[in-house]
């Protein structure tokens, strides 16, 4: 199991990331922001993230198809994950987020969030999925 501490876990995405954080027992997901992955600032965006947060480890959805083979996305977010890797002593562990995106809208949905509302927090809530996943490996 990781140490204490907390994590982040991004859903990366082409035109947004969302971002979740834990608290320092790794017991409590939560929605933190969503980030613009065309911003060409959005390394910086991250990097003050993981400075304010100070993550012991990092999870980063991995975009893949539902068949198991991997994508584009999954190319540019292993990229930001190597990016993220090089600039930061912080372990980075990618998570199949298959179905993450689908699974955080009908949480909203349950919660009565109208789909045109539920737009800004779909990534952020696909972070949280990617996060409790990333949790629950470290706990097995």
């Amino acid at each position: 199991m990781t140490r204490f501490g907390r994590r982040l876990a991004f859903d990366y995405g082409d035109v947004r990331i969302g971002v979740a954080v834990c608290d320092p027992d790794g017991i409590l997901a939560s929605p933190l922001t969503t980030l613009n992955a065309k911003d060409p600032k959005v390394l910086d965006s991250i990097a003050a993230l993981i400075e304010e947060y100070e993550p012991v480890k990092i999870y980063l959805g991995s975009p893949i198809h539902l068949s198991g083979k991997s994508s584009l996305s999954t190319s540019n977010a292993h990229a930001l994950g190597e990016r993220i890797a090089a600039r930061f002593d912080t372990p980075v562990t990618y998570i199949d987020e298959r179905l993450s995106s689908v699974s955080a809208a009908g949480k909203l949905a349950q919660a009565g969030v109208s789909s045109r509302d539920a737009k800004s927090s779909i990534d952020q809530m696909a972070a949280v999925e990617i996060l409790e996943q990333g949790l629950r490996l470290d706990k097995a």
